[in-house]
């Protein structure tokens, strides 16, 4: 551990970012990764788009962790259609990604957008 004078004291990178207050209390910041924690798991987010990317009706997609509702923090895949695709059923592109992912993994909410803002 580098911030440590103690030649036997470890530091664990958990991948959260934080900076101590003027009153000596720490301040979460977030993560500087793309990992979000939904029910006590821990889902990478790169993964479910690059999953929901392999469907062949997929241009591109984007996926994240909405808490409307406090306490209820869901996955939300926003996706664009490769050119010459027609509409895409939701539970067709659902059914590709269970087939690839773990059910926790799997988005519940779609959202097909022209373009990618």
């Amino acid at each position: 551990d580098p911030f440590s004078s103690d030649p036997q004291a470890r530091l664990y990178k958990t991948g959260d970012l934080g900076r101590w207050l003027a009153n000596g209390a720490l301040e979460y910041l977030g993560r500087n990764d793309f990992q979000v924690k939904i029910r006590g798991l821990r889902i990478e987010i790169g993964e479910i788009e690059a999953a929901l990317a392999k469907h062949p009706a997929v241009h591109e997609a984007v996926v994240t962790a909405r808490e409307d509702i406090p306490g209820d923090k869901r996955l939300v895949a926003y996706y664009t259609r490769s050119a010459g695709h027609t509409a895409v059923d939701i539970e067709t592109l659902r059914s590709h990604l269970q087939q690839q992912l773990p059910e926790y993994m799997v988005p519940a909410i779609y959202v097909l957008l022209d373009t990618m803002p």
